[in-house]
């Protein structure tokens, strides 16, 4: 298992699993970044790999000091479901 990495000129955090990728899209504006959408294949269903995904992600937003909107339904309910997270959306 790879580390996951900000693919900027895809606008995505991916992850790499046994030859799959997940990956979650978002795009950035005036310091808030927006989470789009998460993919993660079937074949990594189950397994934490979108939860993986979205922490290492939010740690690296955080890092960077942007807020967070989060159209992405799983990147909403991470964040619900996480109190160390819920300082990030914008308000």
């Amino acid at each position: 298992m790879s580390d996951i990495i900000d693919n900027k000129t895809q606008h995505r955090f991916e992850l790499e699993v046994d030859g799959h990728l997940a990956a979650t899209y978002y795009k950035i504006d005036d310091g808030v970044i927006t989470f789009l959408h998460t993919e993660v294949p079937p074949e990594l269903g189950g397994k934490g790999i979108g939860s993986r995904l979205i922490k290492s992600a939010l740690d690296q937003v955080r890092a960077k000091g942007l807020k967070v909107i989060a159209e992405c339904q799983f990147v909403k309910a991470f964040i619900g479901k996480h109190p160390a997270y819920q300082d990030l959306p914008k308000s």
